[in-house]
């Protein structure tokens, strides 16, 4: 059962106990604080005493849990929780968040990440954003059904980044994959914490300006590092420098090239940034 709750949930071992624990003493303060509500009705001990008791504990239950959720550090998961059962009991469904994928190369990173939520409720693709003509990325794209944009480079450094047409199309969260462009300051402003990236590197080693693709691998090699991985991130202005969100490793042996480094780099991306993405969004999201 608690594996079960742990998968359902997407929590580790620790935060289910937490969650648990928030349960029952929510509903302790629940019924205590009931009582001594319906304590000021007059109302004797029967039929109608039971039944505006169960009245009241509807109403303050989710109040309780929140305000128990507060010292365990469970306040974002039961918000989220008490969110998705008014859904269920008004029948509105909460909208999918919607998110770009800014790419510039053969896009293997955005078919994952397509691929991992082209059923979900939750989250949706709704716009490929490329800087580069004939990109595999824009043929991904197109045989997804996604609509796609080719931006320019005066308008995305010189004049509104696209912020406009973003908001324009309801993005929510926007997804580097492979986007070789530095984020102005503009786009950044405009999506707070709603911008992330993936780097082929333990950053913040062998991160910054023109560390992207073999320039990273090479470097690794060079140093006889005996590991390398990847760095998931939040952007901010400089490069490579957003606060670390996850990381993954892999080992580099006397004999990898940049090449069959990146093999083992892209295993472990197309392993993680989909799963991470679902997790930061629909656990953690930093929309709230």
């Amino acid at each position: 059962m608690f594996k079960d709750l742990k998968q359902r949930w997407k929590v580790n071992e620790l935060n289910l106990l937490l969650i648990i624990l928030n349960f029952a003493a929510g509903g302790s303060l629940c019924g205590i604080v009931g009582k001594k509500i319906l304590g000021f009705t007059g109302l004797e001990k029967g039929f109608a005493w039971i039944a505006a008791y169960l009245i009241v504990l509807t109403l303050i239950w989710p109040l309780c849990v929140l305000l128990v959720s507060i010292p365990l550090g469970q306040f974002a998961f039961f918000k989220n929780y008490l969110q998705k059962i008014w859904a269920r009991m008004s029948g509105k469904k909460k909208p999918p968040l919607q998110i770009a994928i800014f790419a510039s190369g053969a896009g293997s990173n955005a078919q994952k990440i397509i691929k991992h939520f082209k059923d979900s409720p939750a989250v949706k693709i709704v716009l490929i954003i490329c800087n580069k003509k004939g990109a595999g990325v824009l043929s991904i794209a197109k045989s997804e059904g996604i609509e796609s944009i080719l931006i320019e480079r005066n308008r995305f450094f010189k004049e509104d980044a696209y912020v406009n047409y973003l908001h324009e199309k309801k993005v929510d969260f926007i997804v580097l994959a492979g986007f070789l462009w530095k984020i102005p300051p503009l786009l950044i402003q405009a999506y707070p914490n709603k911008i992330i990236n993936i780097h082929p590197a333990l950053l913040p080693a062998y991160g910054g300006k023109g560390m992207y693709g073999s320039n990273v691998h090479e470097a690794v090699i060079a140093a006889k590092e005996k590991q390398s991985g990847i760095s998931i991130h939040y952007v901010d202005e400089l490069y490579d420098h957003g606060s670390t969100i996850f990381q993954a490793t892999c080992n580099v042996m006397e004999n990898d090239t940049a090449a069959s480094l990146a093999q083992k780099i892209h295993v472990l991306e197309h392993t993680h940034y989909p799963a991470v993405i679902e997790k930061l969004l629909t656990t953690k999201s930093p929309l709230k």
